[in-house]
Order: C-alpha cells, then structure tokens, then sequence
C-alpha cells in the first residue's frame, strides 16, 4: 500500500502532510510555501493557473481568478446570495439549483475548481515523496452538510484521489495535538475560525481514544467576512471624500480586498498599519488614490459583531455536552483566523481567563491531524480510535410539514436508526420519503438532502401499512437511506449524494478532463525547461563562434548553424512538439561539444599588447626568465604562431634547440640566426632601422630522424669543436629579433648568445 496523504481543503488556503517515521510533516508546495492559496486562475490562452500563481495574477484578472470557492460547494444557489455579492468572478444558476461559475464560456462547477487545486496538492506531494499518490484524507468543516461532504469526495474523485475518509476539521486538530499525548486524559474545546467557516468540537482525550462529544458551528463565519468589514470600510470612506463608488469596480474591489487582508494581518501584531492604494480610480479631475490608516481599535470595532457570534456556538457544543466552561482542560485555537487578538481575547474571557494552548500551528494542524488520521488507515499508527459525531439531526418529512427526528445530532458515527411510518390517507399506494437535515421543527426550515418514492405499497385504509425508514451514516458522515414496506417486502433505497447532482458518469468524466489538465501543465513544464535549455545553448552558440570564429572549421559553422536554426524552427511552430524539440537539441549541443572540443585542441589565433607569458620548463632559474609569448612545443609537429615568436632568453633558444622532438629544419634555422646575431649589432646611437615586420613562417613537414637523433642529451652537453656558423643570407631569417641597443652582443658566451 502506498503513502496516503492528509489534507486540508481550505477556504483561503490549503495545506498537505503526511506521515514519515510515525511523525506528521507538512509537504512544501513548488513554490516553497507549506499552504497554498486555494485559488485558479484562468489566462486568455486557456491556461490554468493554481495557488500563488493565480494569487499573483488576481488584480488584473479579477473577473477569471476564482477564490472561496469552498462556499459554494454543495450548496443551493438560494442559499449563498451574500456570498455570490462578494466575488468578482461570475456566478450562474447550475443543475439541482446549484451555484457554477462560467470562464470564457464555459461552465465550471464547485466540485471541479476544488478537484484543481486537491490536483496541485497531490502534484506536489508526488514531486516530495518521488512515488505516485492514490489515496487521501480530507478534511470539512465539522458543520458542513451531507451533501457539502460528498461533493468534497466528488472532487477528491475527480482530482484522481480515492478518499479513503472525510473527518471533521476540529477532529483533525485534536488528533495533532493529542498524538503524543496518549498517556493524559484530557476534555478539550477546539476553535476553529478559518476563512471561511467556524466550528466548535468537544473532544475527550485518552488511551488514544479521540471521542467527539459535541459539534457546533456557522458555515457562514470566518476571515473573509472580517476582510469584507475592512473593505466596506474603505469604499465607505471613500465614497465620502471623492464622490466615487469603488463597488462597481472589480479590479478596485480585488485590491481592496488584498490590501484588507494585509491589514488584518499586520494588525495582528502591530497597534496601527497603513493602507496605500495609489491610483485605485480616476475621473475627470485625474487619478484618485487611497492612503489611510486604521489602528487595531477601530479593526475591532468593525469586526464585534462578527467576534461576539463566535460566542454563541461554544455556549451551544457545552450545553450539548453537558459540561460547564470549567471541565475544558485545554482551549485549542486552530485558523488563520485565531491570530485575531479580538478573538483570543473574547474566548479567554469567556472561560473566566484561561488562556488557550498555542503548541500547535493554526494554519498546520488540520492537514497533519489528517495525515495522521491516514497513517491510522494506513496501518502506520497503532492504538489510535477516533469517534466522530454527527453535527447535525437527521429525519423525514411528515405529515402537516413536520420534520421528524431519526438520528439526533451529535450521534456518533458509523451509526445506523430506523423508524416505523404508515400512510396518511386511505388506499395510498406509494409514499414519498423526503430526507432533511436540522434542527427546526418544520420541513421548510431545515436542509433538504433528497427525495425518493417507494411505489407497491397494496391498498389498506390509512394507517395500516408499515413502512420501516432507515438511516445509515458510514464513518465518512456521508447518508445511506432506505424505506421497505413490511408487508409486501417491496424495498427502495437512496445514497444521498452532493446537491449538485453529479452522477458517476458525470464525475469520472470530470476526472478525465482533470488528468488532461494534468498532462497540459506536464506539457508546458517540459516545453518551458526546453525553451530555457536552448536559449543556454544559443547563447553559447553566438559567444563561440563571436571569440573563436577562427579556430573552427567552416565545416562545422555550417553544421552548427543548420541546426540552431533547425531547432529554432521547432520552437516556433503553433503546437510544438516536445519530443522533436528535445531531439534537435541534443543534435545541437553535441554540435556544440565537437565545436567546443576543436576550440580547445588548437591554439589562440592572435596576440594581443600584452602577450601571455610563457610556462619555462622546471629546469630554468626563475631569475633567468622574461618571457614575452607563449611557446607551445608538445609534439614534434608545433609550428610557431602565425604572428611571430620573440625570444628574449637564451635559455628559452636552448631548451628548443634541445628538444629531442623539436624539428631539425628549425634547429638549423636557429644556428643561422644565433650567427646573424653575432656578427651584425646596430651602433648604441641608433634606434633600429625599420619597424619589425611580423612574418608568417612557412609550415614544414615533420623531420623523419633516425632513432639516435632522439636520444635524450643534456641542455649544456660540451662538443668536442664548435659547430661552424655558416655565412648569413639575406631572407633567411623569419624572426626579427632586435639586440639590445646600448650593450654588444657577446659572442663568447655559449650559454647566452643574445646578450
């Protein structure tokens, strides 16, 4: 069985982690970051953009860059009006009365922009752990709905994910911060304000037994709502000082927006941050711009309604619980959200002072509470048990509307209830079992989550047949129900499913489409790296042939230029494609490498005013050396440089005239000059006669030397008479090497004929 990850799912953010050595630990995205904005962005070219990238993107592109989308999802389009005003993007009605959102003319449901960005988690969780990634945890709200529950699997489904289980985000919390903790029995209260929803759980703590007590919440409550408050604030203001209304500017509202939750932020930590939105709109009399501060007194003012009905949902999980604030050992804050000083503020008070428990990371420890909660699937964590509640009451529809009771909320899960129903009116042949989900008395007040018909139910005064309904809710929260006539056996049965009425087909479909995303990005990735290989390699290609034009045979300038050029083409096709592209570029770069090669076995064309100097061999007296050019001599074929060798050390001549490999047309040519030199010296008045002419030696054929010439003999070696020195000839001399002009030549020093 392979790894199987955890994740949070989150309305703001997301977050990956998985178990490694018994440990959770969170997975870094591509970009480094270890949480993900829960954002996608869509590019004029049809590009997908996910997490950072689209955050990046969301200014100038307000109207494609979906975000929060975790509010829509499974809900009815009636319900999320409040929702629907606060974003830029384009809501429309979808099926079963559902919400979607169009880009550029097409269609995208909740459960796909969510499934895009479990897809970006997984990527990466892949690229961390070098294996493919098949299974995961997820986290929800503890107060989401049945049918939120199951769109959130949809998307795990259309991502390529089986979800082995959903729980309970303030579950997942208590699980992180109780794992090393098994020895402790501990009554706990997990806060959890994210960005989007609020949740309360009640946990009880011991032998690693993590048992839910109770569950409140608001799905309607979270950060964004305090972003909204700021917001409202700054076009408030606004509006008062310029006349102009910002709410019908999108690009200025996406601005607004970002620049509100910086200050949220910042007001976290410091007593006051500054708001600057230079050129937010202009009219007539020119640019507008928006420069104001707000000190975290005000931010607070702004923001105690929402504060004060976080209060409402702990009062209501003790009382379900049957605990006062004084049996909560520990307060455990969990969301972004939590930082909020007004919030911590208005929780200590609330439990007469205590303070809450800050060892675990607001933002981290849901996703490693799920990836522990995947280990304890994964049969990596032993004497782990977790019991999960139901947040919310599950009955039928009765007769006068009435909405009766099956599963009472809090109930822990898996768990299974059945009840016994009759007709409501004489000879009734069929009855309609309409599921909700609540606690209001009447039908209408509560949330509906389907409706099916048992039909063959024999004709009998009212009454009289017994209809038996049963509830069963697995381990996921998700709701299984069926009704069987008693009499006749006749049974029908309904798995309720998101309310946005995907259908198997309908979601492996979506999945599909998602794999073929997948392979686009991969496309691109690849497409980019290669792009950035030949612009390397084109570079490389421009700067040789530039410096070392000379060295490199036409042969090969015109192989090298044949193939950037072929490669070049690749490139720029419409639909490139990758394979051709690699190919031509590996034909380049080893073009490349044989240019590369010949460049450095020959030698560098030209000299400069300051020539390099020379290496002398191990043998010479470094006082003796003033090298002025490079001599190569490694083999018995190297021919001077095409612009002239100077010798200033007589040391230098010998050690060439010694080389046992040195061309023997050369030694001699050397003899004559040491005798040129010998016998002509310019008066010391006179500066040399002409300027120096750079010859161009002619090339030889190697010397073919019997074997006893390449006998190695000592540089000072005695003879026996002096070699005779033959008369000088006009031409002869290929080198123009001026004596010094103020000392004679002294000829009768064998070992420095020049000087």
């Amino acid at each position: 069985m392979g790894k199987v990850i955890g994740i949070d799912l989150g309305t703001t953010n997301s977050c990956v982690a998985v178990l490694e050595g018994g440990k959770p630990v969170v997975i870094p995205n591509s970009e480094g970051g270890r949480t993900t904005p829960s954002m996608v962005g869509f590019t004029k070219s049809g590009d997908r953009l996910i997490g950072q990238l689209a955050k990046r993107q969301a200014v100038t592109n307000a109207e494609n860059t979906i975000y929060s989308i975790k509010r829509f999802i499974g809900r009815r389009w009636e319900d999320t009006e409040m929702e629907r005003s606060r974003v830029p993007y384009n809501c429309i009605p979808g099926r079963d009365n559902t919400v979607d959102v169009k880009i550029r003319a097409r269609n995208h449901t909740p459960q796909e922009i969510s499934a895009t960005i479990l897809q970006k988690l997984k990527q990466d969780a892949e690229s961390y752990l070098g294996e493919p990634i098949y299974q995961a945890v997820i986290t929800v709200p503890a107060y989401f709905t049945d049918g939120q529950r199951q769109a959130t699997k949809d998307a795990g489904t259309i991502a390529g994910l089986e979800v082995l289980r959903i729980i309970n985000e303030p579950t997942a919390a208590a699980l992180a911060y109780g794992l090393d903790r098994h020895d402790e029995e501990l009554t706990i209260l997990v806060f959890d304000l994210g960005g989007g929803t609020f949740d309360v759980s009640i946990l009880q703590l011991g032998d690693g037994i993590f048992e839910v007590k109770a569950t409140a919440g608001n799905n309607h409550l979270g950060g964004d709502d305090f972003d909204s408050e700021i917001v409202s604030w700054l076009v408030e203001n606004f509006r008062d000082a310029e006349g102009l209304d910002l709410s019908t500017d999108k690009m200025a509202m996406q601005r607004l927006r970002e620049a509100a939750e910086k200050a949220k932020i910042e007001l976290s930590s410091t007593t006051e941050t500054h708001i600057n939105l230079p050129f937010i709109t202009a009219d007539e009399t020119g640019p507008k711009h928006i420069d104001v501060r707000l000190s975290r007194s005000e931010f607070e003012e702004l923001v105690k309604p929402l504060v004060d009905s976080t209060i409402e949902p702990v009062s209501q999980a003790l009382e379900d619980a049957n605990m006062n604030t004084e049996e909560i050992d520990r307060l455990i804050l969990i969301g972004g959200s939590t930082r909020t000083p007004a919030v911590q503020r208005a929780i200590s008070d609330f439990f007469a002072g205590k303070q809450p428990d800050y060892s675990v990371n607001p933002d981290e420890a849901v996703a490693t509470g799920a990836a522990i909660q995947a280990g304890v699937l994964g049969g990596e964590v032993q004497d782990v048990l977790l019991l999960d509640v139901t947040p919310l009451s599950l009955g039928i529809e009765t007769l006068g509307e009435v909405f009766t009771k099956i599963i009472e909320r809090n109930t822990t899960l898996p768990t299974s209830k059945s009840q016994m129903f009759s007709t409501a009116t004489d000879g009734q042949t069929s009855v309609e079992v309409h599921a909700l989900q609540g606690e209001r008395a009447m039908a209408r007040d509560n949330k509906s989550l389907g409706k099916f018909i048992l039909m063959g139910i024999p004709p009998a005064p009212r009454g009289i047949p017994q209809i038996e309904v049963s509830f069963e809710i697995d381990a996921n929260g998700i709701l299984n129900i069926s009704a069987r006539d008693k009499g006749t056996g006749r049974a029908q049965s309904i798995q309720i499913t998101n309310t946005g009425g995907l259908s198997a087909e309908e979601i492996e479909q979506m999945r599909l489409e998602a794999e073929q995303f997948a392979d686009q990005d991969e496309w691109q990735r690849n497409l980019a790296e290669l792009r950035n290989q030949a612009d390397a390699l084109f570079y490389n290609y421009e700067d040789t042939l530039k410096h070392n034009a000379d060295l490199v045979s036409d042969r090969l300038k015109l192989e090298v230029t044949e193939k950037a050029h072929r490669l070049q083409e690749a490139l720029d096709e419409t639909n490139p494609n990758v394979e051709e592209i690699r190919q031509r570029l590996h034909q380049f770069q080893q073009t490349l490498f044989a240019i590369g090669s010949a460049v450095y076995q020959g030698e560098t064309p030209e000299l400069d005013d300051h020539p390099h100097e020379a290496i002398a061999p191990d043998t010479h007296d470094p006082s003796q050396t003033n090298h002025h050019q490079q001599v190569s001599h490694d083999s018995p074929t190297t021919e001077p440089s095409p612009s002239g060798l100077e010798f200033t050390d007589a040391d230098d001549l010998e050690d060439l005239g010694d080389d046992d490999d040195l061309d023997t047309d050369l030694a001699r040519e050397l003899e004559d000059l040491e005798a040129l030199l010998s016998q002509e010296s310019p008066p010391a008045s006179s500066p040399p006669a002409r300027p120096r002419p750079t010859a161009s030696p002619q090339k030889r054929p190697p010397s073919k030397a019997s074997p006893q010439d390449k006998t190695p003999r000592p540089a000072a070696e005695p003879t026996d008479s002096p070699a005779p020195q033959p008369a000088p000839r006009k031409g002869d001399n290929p080198f123009d090497i001026a004596s010094s002009p103020t000392e004679p030549v002294d000829d009768g020093d064998p070992d420095n004929p020049f000087f």
